[in-house]
């Protein structure tokens, strides 16, 4: 097998294949500790909301099993099962395990909210058994800030805050264990214009590309390596000229710009709707087969359809984000115009880093025979690890405690 991943020039991998070996490992190893904070939209949602007599609820969306079974690990004893009814006891059993990494303060000084929850079971064999916390209590006097922190997930999430007034809405994406920004609660947030709008979901979707979007990333990558060269007689030749190098990359791009925008709009207008876990682990399915086409060439010509047909799926991950961020009523299309926006600029950003580095290094050993290898298959072993976790709903790298 790996005499057929890195034999582009059998003889080359004869006398270099333990050297393209250890590569792949190295990178491998790198970048398997982000396999445990990939991007994972869906997993954990947590919305706070003031009310006007000052008393706040939180309510917490998340993996019921996941959760079950980090909690077991901090606390101990017999192994969890599954089953709806042993869930719901443990998280009873468990509940001051669970409040050791629930924080929430007002002017720095932690409040003990009452803690309630409800199990539902998936809709479908695929989806998993969702729990939803709520916690509950007042306001202390004269509070001006609150914080908060959830220290129970791997992955980033989303935090929303709604305040007393429509107005007081905000978003912000957290990583577990990372405190929140200060919400003041004394004055209310100016009302956001439509330029405001058009600003903060063209950010949002920029920094859903960059840094949050990492499979979406690797997928762009894998599309983009082999974009300098061309195959010919099996094996990959240096593009001879920028121009055709612009011609490809720029299909590719559009491609995948057209096809991501047609389903996220499907999605978000409510035409078509799929399960987060089933379009995370699908996603996860496009980063391999763009990284395994670079090693196994079985689309060498218009490649953008290759970045259109995988690229579709994409667009139903980045809708569960924008779902998850909330959307004005009064301003969709701005707002979903604005998103994508930002999502592209997220995706130039990367093109305009890789390509010039990459037209620069194409005739070289080091690109043909060692960058493109050993990076497709370090992108192919890291996607085949997030389809386990996701299809699974496993975490091979994470240390539950």
């Amino acid at each position: 097998m790996l005499t057929r991943i890195f034999g582009i020039i059998p003889s080359t991998l004869r006398r270099g294949s333990l050297v393209h070996l250890a590569w792949c490992v190295v990178v491998v190893a790198l970048l398997s500790g982000a396999a445990a904070r990939a991007h994972e939209i869906g997993t954990t949602r947590v919305s706070v909301l003031f009310q006007e007599d000052r008393t706040y609820g939180v309510q917490i969306v998340t993996d019921a099993v996941a959760l079950a079974e980090k909690l077991k690990a901090v606390a101990g004893g017999s192994p969890l099962d599954t089953c709806a009814a042993c869930l719901q006891s443990a998280f009873i059993s468990l509940e001051e395990s669970f409040r050791q990494r629930v924080k929430l303060a007002f002017d720095g000084r932690e409040v003990r909210p009452a803690i309630s929850h409800a199990i539902t079971p998936g809709a479908d064999a695929i989806s998993p058994t969702v729990v939803t916390f709520r916690l509950t209590g007042p306001i202390p006097p004269n509070a001006g800030r609150f914080t908060w922190s959830y220290g129970w997930t791997f992955a980033s999430y989303a935090l929303t805050i709604q305040g007393a007034e429509p107005a007081e809405a905000t978003t912000e994406w957290l990583e577990g264990g990372q405190t929140s920004a200060p919400f003041t609660l004394a004055a209310p947030t100016p009302p956001v214009d439509r330029l405001g709008t058009a600003w903060r979901y063209l950010g949002l979707g920029f920094t859903h590309i960059l840094p949050l979007g990492f499979d979406h990333i690797l997928f762009l990558l894998a599309l983009l390596l082999p974009a300098v060269l061309w195959w010919e007689n099996g094996r990959w030749r240096p593009a001879t000229t920028l121009r055709t190098v612009l011609l490809e990359t720029t299909g590719i791009v559009t491609a995948f710009t057209l096809a991501h925008s047609l389903t996220l709009s499907l999605a978000v207008l409510g035409v078509v709707n799929l399960p987060s876990r089933l379009v995370e682990s699908v996603i996860a399915l496009t980063v391999l087969l763009a990284a395994l086409n670079n090693l196994f060439p079985v689309v060498t010509t218009r490649r953008w359809s290759l970045a259109f047909v995988l690229g579709l799926i994409h667009g139903f991950g980045f809708a569960s984000a924008l779902w998850d961020l909330g959307l004005p009523t009064d301003a969709l299309a701005l707002a979903l115009a604005s998103f994508n926006l930002g999502v592209e600029t997220g995706q130039l950003t990367i093109v305009a880093v890789v390509l010039p580095l990459a037209f620069a290094l194409r005739q070289t050993w080091l690109y043909r025979r060692l960058a493109l290898p050993v990076g497709s298959t370090a992108v192919a072993l890291l996607a085949l690890v997030w389809c386990l976790e996701r299809g699974l709903n496993i975490n091979l790298f994470a240390n539950p405690t």
